[in-house]
């Protein structure tokens, strides 16, 4: 478990990382170190405005609330998965981040929020008894987002760079 220092410079290598990655691709950016809900980075190029969604780990996988992405409710029997989260924003772009010792091996995994919805609606199995039906915790490994690795072109596409 992270400590809370360790968690918070964390959220600032993340931020910062993406910031700098964006500039060098003539993508305007600014991060807000958490104080808006939902988006970490404001981006700006070609007349366009973008929110990013960054979230970085330094081992293990990411660690992700279900109640964001699926709407569940509690059952008798334990949880029952009714829908997709109709108020989340698809569009929403993600840069998801495993840091490296070495820097130059930092690894960028690009996507949309909408690709992640629907792998969680997907893979996500409702909790039953012995499980704890109390917990919406939901673990993002990297080989589910191995086809995402690099792919700035997302980002580039939304500015039609």
């Amino acid at each position: 478990m992270a400590t809370g220092s360790s968690s918070q410079l964390t959220r600032q290598i993340e931020e910062h990382l993406v910031t700098v990655e964006l500039g060098r691709r003539g993508i305007v950016a600014t991060p807000f170190a958490g104080n808006v809900p939902d988006i970490d980075i404001l981006a700006y190029a070609s007349g366009r405005t973008r929110h990013i969604q960054v979230k970085a780990i330094n081992t293990g996988d990411w660690q992700l609330d279900i109640r964001k992405f699926l709407d569940i409710d509690r059952a008798n029997k334990g949880q029952m998965i009714r829908v997709r989260n109709q108020k989340l924003d698809r569009e929403t772009i993600c840069d998801f981040i495993s840091l490296d010792k070495k820097p130059s091996e930092d690894e960028f995994y690009i996507f949309k929020q909408d690709w992640l919805q629907d792998h969680c609606a997907q893979s996500y199995k409702a909790r039953k008894p012995p499980r704890n039906v109390d917990s919406f915790h939901y673990a993002l490994r990297k080989s589910d987002v191995q086809i995402h690795l690099d792919k700035w072109e997302i980002i580039e596409s939304e500015f039609k760079m």
